[in-house]
């Protein structure tokens, strides 16, 4: 594990050498991208991070998705000390929506021209696979929307319950309708800031389902949430470990990870949000969002979170790397119910990006365009 202290190796190095072999997309060790996003100036990153952009995206392009969040059910049997959003198994306050409930949120979507939605929940001991196989398939034969659902924590806690492997999982959920996996649980992929924040799948774990999505031939999105009691290490950690997992389903031949999104931990009605009550800076987040657009250049597309940094620094992030301003979020209820209380219309979000500079385009969850 790398120590916080920057090697000697690394120190006789320039910070200029350094920046133009980020420039050339070679190799830098651990201890040389802490150099990176320590020393660089802020607008070094952004440049570079912004070329790297219009090099992957030459168009110009900034891509937006119409689709709602439906959070199915809170109870969890994982207790992570960052959420307000999960209830423990047999709590007043748990639910599970109803098929029909659901239904009608997904009409909701459509008439507001939504292609598909984002489905998450909790880590539910007791569901059977079968309601969400039934789910999917009904949603799939009633709407053709693109289902972005369950997150590789969800098909974590669907292995454990069913005694199954993530592929059987998987599998199960594709053959019923499933269309991608979003990144959700992801937080920080080292076991030393998860076990403290009583996570209940661990790194590799998370990892480990992710790849059996990409051997499937899934497209899934990569996340990482920053300003939880992590360290700078831990974060480049965490961006090298997508980045390997990426360069292993690229040379499987596999789609992998379509899109990476930073976001910032939001605090309030958190249990450790008396011990770590102030969000990330804005000025932290964009530089995190540069030096990620940076390090994990084998993933084709960079989601900024206006969600949780809000719109006037989601449009900044245009030009800190990230080429997708994300979802309007027609419901939200998980970062929500911890403080991010941004909203945002589809003609929001269009002028946001026009207004940057870009042209925007609808897409699906997949980032199949549905404009252009």
């Amino acid at each position: 594990m790398m120590t916080t202290a920057i090697s000697e190796q690394a120190s006789t190095v320039t910070l200029n050498q350094l920046l133009t072999r980020v420039a050339r997309r070679e190799s830098l060790s651990q201890d040389e991208w802490l150099r990176v996003i320590r020393e660089a100036e802020t607008e070094s990153l952004r440049q570079l991070a912004d070329q790297l952009r219009h090099e992957l995206h030459p168009d110009d392009v900034v891509t937006y998705v119409v689709d709602r969040n439906i959070n199915y059910s809170n109870v969890c049997f994982s207790v992570c000390n960052f959420c307000a959003f999960y209830r423990k198994p047999g709590h007043e306050e748990g639910y599970v929506l109803p098929y029909e409930e659901i239904y009608e949120k997904v009409e909701e979507m459509i008439a507001v021209g939504g292609s598909g939605v984002l489905m998450q929940g909790g880590l539910h001991p007791d569901l059977p696979l079968s309601w969400y196989t039934t789910l999917l398939k009904e949603l799939k034969t009633r709407y053709g929307i693109h289902l972005h659902c369950f997150s590789p924590t969800e098909v974590y806690g669907m292995a454990k319950t069913f005694g199954l492997s993530y592929a059987d999982v998987i599998k199960a959920l594709v053959d019923a309708g499933l269309d991608s996996i979003p990144g959700g649980g992801g937080e920080i992929l080292v076991d030393e800031i998860r076990k403290k924040r009583r996570t209940e799948c661990n790194s590799q774990e998370w990892l480990d389902a992710m790849e059996a999505a990409h051997q499937l031939g899934l497209k899934t999105t990569g996340t990482m949430m920053i300003g939880y009691g992590e360290t700078e290490t831990q974060r480049i950690q965490h961006l090298e470990k997508l980045f390997q997992l990426q360069a292993r389903s690229l040379a499987a031949g596999k789609p992998g990870f379509v899109s990476f999104i930073p976001w910032t931990f939001q605090p309030d009605n958190t249990p450790i949000g008396k011990v770590i009550p102030n969000r990330l800076s804005a000025e932290e987040y964009l530089r995190w969002l540069a030096l990620s657009r940076l390090y994990l250049h084998n993933i084709p597309n960079v989601q900024v979170s206006w969600l949780t940094v809000g719109l006037a620094d989601g449009r900044r992030g245009l030009h800190f790397g990230a080429n997708d301003i994300g979802s309007t979020m027609i419901e939200e209820n998980v970062i929500s119910k911890a403080g991010a209380n941004h909203k945002a219309t589809e003609q929001m979000l269009v002028n946001v990006i026009s207004e940057e500079g870009f042209r925007p385009v609808k897409r699906k969850a997949d980032y199949t365009r549905l404009t252009d």
